[in-house]
């Protein structure tokens, strides 16, 4: 499969900020599941761009603008080539991190009673039939117990809170699930990305929104395997790949501070489609 991408991040401001600096977390990898084609990273007004890569592995770039703004617009346009591997990302990505390092609980992640009753729930099905059948459990589970309501959270909801209040969105549904696996004491990650909404499998589906997130578990003998809550499924070639990490902070898009700058307005917009292939 071959989608295009063109995803737009805009901040307004009703007073100039003096400085701004950003982590753009905007750059697919190359892998097995997905190769780029082409990917280019434009910023308005002109800025500073630094290419590097993080702890995680993951292809950042610094922006820094060090001077007046009332605007700042970063557009990613794009084409990746996908395969369906069914979620296996093995060891494919430039990680030289060991699995256990995402057994670490964050503020976001953090299991409380409600959380370790539903991984105690889980615990007799991975002792039986193994890691498989567990994730695929704490897949249902996550869904069936946090339904997905588009603006019901926030960028600081935590898993916990997404759990008590019963719906969420994709990135809570990942929070949850990865609080999940590792209170199974299985390593679990954030992954954040794109998927194309003009897949069948997903036309109907409220958690197939084009800016996506969802969740990676380390699976002996397999690697890393993508699970995604929000449509019960692993990823498919519908879906492409850009960060990863404990949880959101880790693997946001975008990602920054400002100087000055008052009345901040964010506007996104993500368009990803199927390109015809000759």
């Amino acid at each position: 499969m071959r989608l295009t991408v063109e995803h737009q991040t805009i901040y307004t401001y009703g007073r100039p900020a003096r400085y701004a600096i950003q982590a753009l977390r905007l750059t697919p990898p190359d892998l097995a599941a997905q190769r780029v084609i082409s990917w280019r990273i434009e910023v308005e007004p002109t800025a500073h761009l630094v290419p590097l890569t993080d702890g995680f592995g993951n292809r950042v770039h610094q922006l820094t603008l060090d001077r007046d703004h009332d605007r700042l617009a970063v557009t990613v346009r794009g084409i990746v080539e996908t395969t369906d591997t069914a979620g296996v990302v093995g060891s494919d990505l430039p990680d030289t991190l060991s699995p256990e390092v995402f057994l670490r609980e964050t503020p976001l992640t953090t299991a409380d009673d409600a959380l370790k009753a539903i991984a105690d729930e889980v615990r007799p099905v991975l002792e039986a039939e193994g890691a498989v059948a567990a994730m695929h459990a704490v897949l249902r589970l996550t869904a069936g117990r946090v339904a997905y309501v588009k603006g019901a959270t926030d960028a600081r909801t935590t898993a916990a809170e997404a759990l008590a209040h019963g719906r969420g969105v994709c990135q809570d549904h990942a929070h949850v699930f990865i609080t999940l696996v590792r209170e199974l004491g299985i390593p679990a990650r954030y992954v954040s990305g794109y998927l194309s909404p003009n897949d069948d499998d997903h036309a109907e589906n409220p958690g197939s929104e084009a800016s996506h997130a969802w969740a990676e578990a380390w699976l002996d003998g397999l690697g890393w395997v993508g699970f995604d809550p929000s449509n019960g499924i692993s990823p498919t070639g519908s879906y492409i790949r850009l960060a990863h990490g404990l949880d959101y902070l880790d693997a946001a898009p975008v990602r920054g501070i400002r100087i000055a700058g008052d009345e901040e307005h964010l506007a996104v917009r993500v368009h990803v489609t199927e390109q015809a292939q000759q």
